[in-house]
């Protein structure tokens, strides 16, 4: 086995261990009674988008945009090797170890972009509509959407061309010797999943008696649990593309991801409590889990391609910034449950953003002194996240008004674990 597939596999398993963390996460933010349901919600998109990938998922994920048109190939072909029947016959023949471990390392991103949609939908969401809504989100946005950001061709030299249309942005600007940089996945995951959370959201309405008070998580030692899950699978969410040395708009240095992995959390966490502290007297359990994943999810596209000092800086934005942003789902009225728009979809677009000031040579105050890198990084993020919730807003809204996405009001009030899976979280007997 070859280190770069070596790198890759131990980068997926860890990738892989952060939806049972965020089934964590999420599971201790929701009431006792629905517990259950919301961990099967992660545990559901794992099976599911899973065989989804691995049939055609990734195939769909690859595109050859290199050629410069700007009406670029969109998605893959699916069937190119359906079940990848080739791909097996290669690696049994000796050959296709790497792509088959970029197989398994792709399909942990498209879980969990999936799992995190369903924190948007606590406590009222049906298991089986959320099913068919996972894998036509998976089918419709997030394959195609890790075309447009993730897909490349290696040359002779072994150095990597992104050829999505996100990938090939500067070309079509003309926009010599910088590139759109996301690096892990702020665009394709954390905006893409924010998005269709917020649609989400508005499709399913408002939990009964939706307020602050009445809404509190039930264990928060879960929360803890999950949080701690998260950022030790983030290494290799962040980690697992260091191989790629020499992709374009990157250095592909593993020590620099790994130390800003730990320091923009670190200082999310603090921005977060700090942000509490001045606001309620109180720093608390989940507001630093909270600050974690917010500081996670901002360093994702830029782990690569910002000096620690200016990941810390960053941290402590998203970790306030989020903060405060989940607040705005009580003054605008959406009940986006778990706040995966707060953090997901603000925190994607401040890490993304970021990087338009403060990525190493080529940011407004680090590299070229003018805005091209920001356009670069600003097109995409907008864009994707328009298209995710337009098409998740269609999607929900067809699965609601068919075959009805939510609970019925007093089987909410009631809990539904037992109601949708006949079973509780705590059965105390």
């Amino acid at each position: 086995m070859d280190l770069s597939s070596a790198w890759l596999l131990l980068s997926a398993a860890l990738v892989l261990f952060m939806t049972p963390g965020l089934a964590f996460f999420y599971g201790g933010l929701v009431k006792a009674k629905s517990v259950v349901s919301m961990m099967m919600l992660s545990f559901g998109a794992m099976g599911l988008v899973a065989v989804l990938w691995v049939l055609y998922g990734f195939n769909m994920s690859f595109v050859d945009g290199s050629k410069g048109d700007w009406i670029p190939e969109i998605v893959g072909d699916a069937f190119s090797d359906f079940g990848l029947a080739d791909t097996a016959k290669a690696a049994f023949g000796g050959g296709g170890e790497l792509t088959l471990a970029g197989v398994i390392f792709g399909a942990t991103f498209a879980i969990i972009t999936v799992a995190l949609v369903s924190g948007a939908i606590a406590d009222r969401a049906r298991f089986f509509p959320w099913m068919v809504f996972a894998g036509l989100f998976a089918t419709l946005v997030y394959f195609p959407v890790a075309a447009w950001v993730f897909a490349f061709t290696v040359d002779d030299k072994g150095v990597p061309t992104f050829t999505g249309w996100v990938g090939q942005l500067s070309t079509h600007l003309d926009i010599a010797d910088k590139f759109t940089i996301d690096y892990a996945g702020g665009t394709a995951v954390h905006i893409n999943a924010g998005a269709a959370a917020l649609a989400l959201a508005l499709v399913l309405g408002k939990r009964v008696n939706f307020s602050r008070e009445l809404n509190k998580p039930h264990n928060v030692p879960l929360v803890l649990i999950g949080a701690a899950i998260l950022w030790f699978g983030w290494f290799g969410f962040n980690g697992g593309a260091a191989l790629a040395t020499g992709t374009p708009g990157t250095n592909g240095s593993a020590g620099l991801i790994y130390v800003n992995t730990l320091v923009a959390p670190a200082a999310a966490l603090l921005g977060w409590i700090l942000v509490e502290h001045f606001k309620n007297g109180k720093a608390t359990a989940v507001g630093a889990a909270s600050g974690i994943v917010a500081g996670l999810v901002a360093i994702t596209p830029a782990c690569a391609n910002l000096s620690p000092h200016w990941a810390i800086v960053l941290g402590l934005l998203a970790g306030g910034v989020c903060a405060i942003a989940i607040e705005f789902k009580y003054k605008l009225g959406f009940d986006d449950s778990l706040d995966v728009v707060g953090i997901h979809l603000v925190g994607g677009l401040i890490g993304t953003l970021f990087l338009g000031f403060f990525a190493i040579g080529t940011g407004l105050f680090t590299g070229g002194g003018n805005l091209e890198q920001l356009v670069l990084q600003a097109i995409p993020a907008f864009a994707i996240g328009l298209y995710s919730f337009i098409v998740a807003y269609i999607l929900g809204t067809i699965i609601d008004k068919t075959i009805g996405f939510r609970v019925k009001a007093d089987e909410e009030a009631a809990g539904i674990d037992s109601v949708l899976h006949g079973e509780e979280g705590y059965a105390l007997n």
